[in-house]
């Protein structure tokens, strides 16, 4: 993990903690720990947004949402471990939105879901991190 941002522990104390508490096996917080890199740079970029306190939390819980269907993918294929995180992210967010998520169960929770992906994967395709 590269610098520690001050602001998104402000916002999300445990955000460094993710890769841990996404974990299923203990492989996962390596790989997990490479998944929160472009993650930082989007809530950064979100945060410029000013969009209120609200929306911002909404998003940051969906990131925690997309980062534990990621390690959970790894975990029911180990061939995805090959691949760089950042290409896992691409490979499961789009225009469309994002993976199936479980832990999902109203329309209104995968609206919201969908929408933090679309604006992760735009941001991932402007920005080429």
């Amino acid at each position: 993990m590269g610098k520690k941002s001050k602001e998104i522990e402000t916002i999300c104390k445990d955000f460094y903690e993710w890769p841990d508490r996404w974990k299923m096996v203990e492989e996962d917080v390596e790989y997990g720990e490479k998944l929160l890199p472009p993650m930082q740079k989007f809530i950064e970029f979100l945060i410029t947004k000013q969009f209120t306190q609200k929306t911002l939390k909404k998003h940051i819980d969906n990131l925690w949402l997309l980062g534990g269907e990621l390690i959970s993918r790894l975990d029911n294929d180990e061939e995805l471990r090959k691949i760089s995180p950042i290409d896992l992210i691409r490979k499961n967010i789009g225009s469309d939105g994002g993976p199936y998520s479980r832990h999902l169960d109203s329309e209104a929770q995968f609206d919201s879901f969908d929408s933090t992906c679309r604006r992760f994967h735009k941001f991932l395709k402007e920005t080429n991190p």
